[in-house]
């Protein structure tokens, strides 16, 4: 008999642009319960963050603490992060491990600073719900969820800043899917073949997208990447 599971994850996601394409800021972060079939959020917990792109590697301390603050109104059987780490549990993280596999120094040398921090949440998920938290990265479908369902609301988080100041952004999205607005959800929808009907979405509760333009354009300097222009309407 196939096992259905419940597995948490979380991403961070959405980034404010300058004129010229680059990262600025990343606006917001969603840790999401995903169950079968594994198309989008049943539940989640929205953080926005406004940090700053070239930080970006911290963000990640604060996704596992979103997945443990989610496992207490959720039960779960996994926790999925956005680490692509061959899958191994992040409580048996060791310093060593991490300093043999293959990835760049850079990475590394973040990931070895934040270590410490990482493996303390997660030994607590462990200790608390008898969770892995496993670092999974980009081949979890719960973790695209996770990244599609932060972009959601991290568009609807930007819009209502640019109300609020006055003032037009440029907002780039995550690979390889596209916005649609259907009643008061802002959802978006996964382009890969293979995700056709993965999606994230943001209930506009309060109406601030109603309040503005949004204009899809390509980002010209991020193959596969697509960004959203938001003007205030007249």
């Amino acid at each position: 008999m196939v096992r259905h599971l419940r597995i948490i994850s979380a991403d961070s996601s959405v980034a404010i642009l300058n004129e010229e394409f680059t990262p600025l800021y990343l606006v917001a972060s969603a840790s999401v319960l995903v169950e079968k079939p594994y198309r989008e959020a049943h539940s989640r917990l929205v953080k926005s963050i406004f940090k700053e792109a070239k930080n970006g590697y911290e963000v990640i301390v604060g996704e596992v603490e979103l997945c443990r603050d989610l496992l207490g109104s959720v039960k779960a059987d996994v926790v999925h992060l956005d680490l692509s780490l061959g899958s191994l549990p992040l409580e048996d993280l060791s310093p060593i491990q991490l300093s043999n596999m293959r990835i760049s120094s850079k990475a590394r040398q973040h990931l070895l600073r934040l270590l410490p921090r990482l493996r303390k949440v997660a030994s607590e998920i462990k200790r608390v719900y008898g969770l892995d938290v496993l670092a999974i990265g980009k081949e979890s479908i719960p973790v695209r969820v996770a990244e599609l369902t932060a972009a959601a609301e991290a568009v609807l988080i930007a819009c209502g800043q640019a109300l609020e100041e006055k003032e037009e952004l440029l907002l780039g999205l995550p690979s390889r899917c596209q916005p649609c607005m259907t009643g008061r959800r802002l959802y978006l929808h996964s382009l890969i073949a293979s995700e056709h009907d993965v999606r994230g979405y943001a209930e506009d509760t309060e109406g601030v997208l109603g309040k503005v333009n949004m204009v899809e354009t390509l980002n010209p300097c991020a193959r596969g990447f697509r960004a959203l222009q938001v003007k205030l309407k007249k």
